[in-house]
């Protein structure tokens, strides 16, 4: 009796790893629309409250973005939500079933992609002007090509919608990018530099400035670190470029969604 019983519990322990797998396998591709929406009312209930309606950020960081720090994968966004984050407010979702947390992580990921819609523009023509003399190229990495003074706009077109896009060549400084700060040091012979703050800790800063510049400061160095949040060193183009080629290039940006 007692070697049965021994036997039947190393077979449900050999069992354990094969079932606890199945939770995991991505099923956000197999998610329908009554899905997603019960996946909202989840968020609704359990997450709106630290993460904000519709994911905007609140104590908890923005979700609406296509890649999230914490969650290079589905499976890993699952973990997350099941488990929570040691060390953080983030509670793991012990009262779900995994059914209803792959909802959830479905409705996450869906929050980080916009609505496609119909432009106005031409995308083919946005993309030479964007290219054209390096007016944006220069700064800006498309699929791997281009500078890296501005930030990746790989997916931005997945990121931000086309009224956002469109302002953003117009008055670049109206909605700066989270993270993204202008620096001006001063070294105590004389030089000054000013560029986007790439990394910055109690005794140093490293900034990039033009032409993909690099540089960093010892702070004890420094006669002057003047930071100018909500300032962009980004030109602004309404009066460059006319209407039509505005709509071209803000269909061209719209069309960035990740895909190469």
């Amino acid at each position: 009796m007692v070697r049965l019983l021994q036997m039947l519990a190393i077979a449900l322990v050999a069992m354990l790893p094969a079932s606890s797998s199945l939770a995991y396998q991505d099923q956000i591709s197999n998610l329908t629309a009554p899905d997603l929406a019960r996946g909202q009312k989840f968020f609704v209930a359990h997450c709106a409250v630290c993460h904000g309606i519709g994911g905007t950020g609140g104590r908890g960081p923005s979700l609406t973005q296509p890649e999230l720090r914490r969650a290079a994968n589905n499976q890993a966004l699952f973990r997350i939500i099941q488990t929570g984050i040691e060390g953080t407010e983030m509670p793991g979702a012990w009262q779900m079933t995994d059914r209803e947390i792959w909802q959830l992580a479905g409705y996450v990921r869906s929050l980080g992609r916009t609505t496609i819609v119909k432009l106005p523009g031409d995308p083919a023509k946005g993309k030479e002007l964007f290219e054209a003399k390096g007016r944006c190229q220069a700064c800006h990495i498309v699929n791997g090509r281009g500078g890296v003074i501005g930030p990746d706009l790989t997916n931005i077109g997945a990121q931000r919608s086309p009224a956002y896009l469109r302002e953003s060549l117009i008055d670049p400084s109206a909605q700066v990018p989270e993270g993204y700060l202008v620096v001006t040091a001063v070294t105590r012979d004389g030089q000054r530099v000013t560029g986007n703050r790439v990394n910055e800790d109690s005794f140093t800063i490293q900034l990039r400035g033009s032409l993909n510049s690099f540089y960093s400061f010892r702070k004890l160095d420094l006669i002057e670190l003047k930071k100018e949040f909500g300032v962009s060193t980004m030109p602004g183009y309404r009066d460059s470029l006319s209407n039509s080629e505005l709509d071209d290039l803000v269909a061209y940006l719209a069309g960035l969604r990740g895909d190469k």
